[in-house]
């Protein structure tokens, strides 16, 4: 598949899992007018601004209880810093595996977008929902992934083979920024898919829109 049409192929999600409307522009619970939100939110919007061009809906819902805001915010800062021991690229692929099964759009083009600009190819980004069959990966990144699925399946769970496996590929250390990173991102997903936070069009932004092909859904 061409990286021209990755922007359709991003908000499939897991295949026929996503409902017919999602992506709707709406929210179960809408934003206020920017100048209702507290003056201390204003650095935070700002950032938003000068980082994706706009501010996110998302936040704009988080920052209706102000305080839970400052602390997501900064707990996200704090798990995506330059200085993690978990690379950018790898960090950005579980974020957006993640927000696949938890069928969070938002996330999935939120995320996708950042996938992009760290230098994944497209034909890996696509191969995400189906990372165990194919060659794209590297034995770190499957560890790692088998651990976010394992974090994020309700049927399923962490294991003495698969916390063996993950020590082979990160420290002790290294596997508590990991597991913080799953856990936020099932945080982050699960309330944006819960109040139905649509795409904003980040990752379209990166291509030329071009129509979905038989059987994705777009955006």
């Amino acid at each position: 598949m061409k990286l021209q049409q990755f922007a359709a192929s991003a908000l499939t999600m897991v295949k026929g899992d996503l409902p017919k409307d999602c992506d709707a522009p709406r929210m179960r619970i809408s934003a206020k007018p920017l100048a209702r939100y507290p003056w201390y939110l204003r650095p935070f919007f700002w950032k938003q601004r000068r980082k994706y061009g706009e501010v996110l809906d998302s936040a704009l819902l988080w920052a209706r209880a102000p305080r839970l805001f400052v602390g997501v915010a900064t707990l996200y800062g704090m798990i995506d810093r330059r200085s993690s021991p978990i690379e950018p690229a790898l960090r950005s692929l579980l974020t957006v595996r993640v927000s696949q099964i938890n069928h969070c759009p938002f996330c999935v083009d939120l995320n996708s977008a950042t996938l992009m600009k760290r230098g994944v190819s497209s034909d890996k980004i696509e191969a995400l929902d189906q990372w165990r069959h194919s060659k794209l990966f590297s034995a770190r990144e499957q560890a790692a992934l088998d651990y976010a699925e394992a974090m994020t399946y309700s049927d399923r769970g962490v294991d003495g083979a698969l916390m063996a496996n993950l020590k082979h590929h990160f420290d002790d250390d290294a596997i508590v920024e990991l597991t913080g990173l799953i856990a936020f991102q099932n945080l982050s997903s699960k309330f944006n898919s819960a109040l139905d936070v649509a795409p904003q069009g980040f990752c379209r932004m990166q291509q030329p829109p071009r129509p979905a092909q038989p059987g994705t859904l777009q955006a």
